[in-house]
């Protein structure tokens, strides 16, 4: 499926109204496994490129080209929507532009855009600050003027609520909501009362509300938030932090046991390559042989 028509019924389908259940994918392997088991979009997290494939915390390290090449290899693993997490769009206006336009043309259906200050940190950490009302703006109406298709979406996030409180997390999406932002993302509210308040206080443009597994944020149920109007449900590193949990169960099975098959905590040998699609390459030895 080509990238514009992606976008379109991404759009079209925020637009229904009904929550969109959204996890991360930090590499295309994760989102293939996204993709099978039927979500219907996925999230490239900036924080899992970092601990995957850095092996560092999400503190501003990873890079543009990394996001970009990221997002390409996932986007020729799925026709799923990809969200793309592009921080605090690595700079200023001008590089705000450049960044919509190498993520929009290596196949992201939407990008990320935060006010924090460079660097950046993970919205559940402490220490966070935000830049003025005025370069957070400028950041918003730079990216919803570099793209290229028309539902390209732009998700305006806000970390506010962390240094100046919930209420100016609100003015700053509606702020960003004037702007041009498609969705808004107030990050790391902290009760059931104010995750309530966001999509009543910010009706008319779809919400995104990010459940971190022992962050900030209360964890609510996929049917609650549905009910309370969010567009978009986020548990951006789910898949990281399962897949964690099962590196260390094998491992440590192995190292205690000297032995591993498939009796143990781990995926089968066809599950791995169903993950892959093992099946189309062999298709396609078997069509383009010259023998």
């Amino acid at each position: 499926m080509m990238n514009h028509e992606i976008n379109k019924a991404f759009r079209s389908r925020l637009e229904k109204g009904s929550a969109i259940l959204m996890p991360g994918a930090a590499n295309a392997l994760a989102a293939r496994v996204i993709d099978q088991l039927g979500f219907e979009a996925v999230y490239i997290s900036g924080a899992g490129l970092t601990n995957t494939n850095l092996g560092m915390p999400d503190l501003g390290f990873v890079s543009l080209p990394e996001i970009a090449q990221h997002t390409s290899a996932i986007r020729n693993s799925t026709d799923l929507p990809i969200v793309a997490d592009a921080d605090t769009g690595f700079g200023n206006a001008l590089n705000v532009q450049h960044t919509v336009r190498t993520l929009e043309r290596a196949g992201a259906s939407a990008i990320q855009l935060e006010d924090q200050v460079n660097p950046k940190r993970c919205g559940h950490f402490a220490g966070k600050d935000v830049v003025d009302i005025v370069e957070a703006r400028s950041r918003i109406k730079a990216a919803v003027d570099a793209r290229q298709d028309p539902n390209f979406m732009i998700v305006a996030r806000t970390d506010a609520c962390a240094t100046q409180g919930f209420d100016a997390a609100i003015e700053r999406a509606e702020a960003f909501v004037e702007d041009g932002a498609d969705i808004t993302f107030i990050e790391a509210p902290r009760t059931i009362e104010h995750i309530r308040e966001i999509p009543n206080r910010l009706s008319g443009t779809p919400q995104l509300v990010n459940l971190v597994v022992g962050g900030s944020t209360p964890i609510v149920d996929f049917s609650e938030l549905d009910e309370m109007g969010f567009g978009l449900v986020l548990y951006a590193n789910v898949a990281l932090q399962g897949a964690l949990k099962g590196m260390h169960d094998a491992l440590s099975m192995l190292r205690d046991e000297g032995r591993m098959d498939e009796s143990g905590p781990v995926a089968s040998f066809e599950v791995r390559q169903n993950a892959v699609n093992k099946t189309h390459y062999d298709e396609m030895e078997v069509r383009y042989s010259t023998n």
